[in-house]
């Protein structure tokens, strides 16, 4: 009798410990589900959606070998792509070109506050919005976001707008392309400037074995997840992806809350994390010595990149390096426009 009390009691431990089990398991998927369709909801609350999308900047034009500037529409590798373009005089032999590459969550509006003053300076200014980030370039399978692919539109901007060789700035994941692009093409890079992350073997190393560039990229777990970070980061409309450039200009802000509030625009540049993995496997046979003149900046108050990356990717200069240290974070060129378009300017003229 005992023995078949405790058979019971056994079946039946085990079934109230199923039903437990089930009902977390469910409690978890409604929690996510509310939050995938709330954030879904949320989203175009009083038709912002809607609204945001209807006030992304226009193209003005196609570019062609005329005199195109503004806003227009760049033809190239098979896509569309949306940049920002002055000072250009007719494709002069004369001119040198300047390259801009963004980084996430921004656009080519990013670089605002020193397109002017390059052209001023004489330099043709090209600076597009990048895979992922254009309407017209944004293809769904996910491989199609890896560094190599990128790098191959950088060079088919160029190409398209007729640059042999061009000066090239990166930020960011712009930065991370960058470097891609100068390893790669070397012959094509009058200079090279790099804005916040390091160059790509450096910044491996210190991923691998530093514990304060662990604890600053851990977010990159998050952003590799498929779907969730969608869901946090365009939750109440967009409000986390709002408080990251919320010292930004009032342009520049309403140009990222449009872009992000494309269906498939988040997921899209969330791939180039997904396919970091794959970037870097890809990356790993090129040579790391770079020879082009580098210019690198960096704030020492980044969250995102620590000094170790900055001090070991020292030894892969081998041409003219120069490093610029601000006492500053993440978004340099809002913070920090005046001193890095001075340094800039000098790297510019100087090769």
């Amino acid at each position: 009798m005992q023995a078949s009390c405790l058979v019971l009691d056994f079946f039946l431990i085990k079934k109230i410990l199923k039903l437990i089990g089930i009902g977390i398991v469910s409690f978890v998927l409604g929690i996510l589900l509310i939050g995938a369709v709330g954030s879904s909801l949320s989203l175009d609350r009083d038709f912002n959606h809607t609204r945001s999308t209807e006030q992304l900047p226009l193209y003005s034009n196609t570019y062609s070998t005329g005199e195109a500037t503004g806003l227009v529409k760049i033809e190239a590798n098979g896509f569309e792509f949306r940049a920002r373009i002055a000072n250009n005089r007719n494709n002069s032999l004369e001119q040198e070109t300047v390259i801009f590459l963004h980084g996430f969550p921004t656009t080519s509006a990013m670089w605002e506050p020193i397109i002017s003053p390059i052209a001023s300076a004489g330099y043709r200014v090209v600076a597009f919005d990048q895979r992922g980030y254009s309407p017209g370039a944004r293809p769904l399978d996910s491989s199609a976001y890896q560094v190599p692919e990128l790098v191959s539109d950088v060079i088919a901007v160029a190409d398209a707008v007729g640059a042999d060789r061009f000066h090239l700035i990166g930020h960011d994941w712009g930065s991370a392309v960058g470097w891609a692009t100068v390893m790669e093409y070397p012959e094509r890079i009058l200079s090279w400037t790099g804005i916040s992350i390091a160059h790509p073997a450096a910044f491996s190393a210190a991923l691998a074995s530093d514990p304060d560039q662990q604890s600053r990229s851990s977010y990159f777990l998050l952003f590799t997840m498929p779907w969730v970070p969608e869901t946090l980061l365009t939750f109440n409309n967009l409000a986390v992806l709002t408080s990251i450039f919320a010292d930004m200009r009032p342009l520049q802000k309403e140009e990222y809350r449009a872009v992000f509030s494309e269906p498939g625009a988040l997921t899209a540049t969330l791939n180039w994390y997904r396919q970091m993995g794959a970037s870097l496997d890809s990356g790993s046979e090129s040579d790391p010595y770079i020879e082009v003149p580098t210019l690198f900046v960096w704030g020492n108050n980044d969250p995102s990149a620590g000094r170790a990356a900055v001090e070991g990717q020292e030894k892969y200069m081998n041409g003219p390096y120069v490093k610029l240290e601000l006492a500053g974070g993440h978004w340099l060129i809002t913070s920090h426009s005046n001193a890095i378009l001075k340094s800039l300017l000098e790297h510019l003229d100087s090769n």
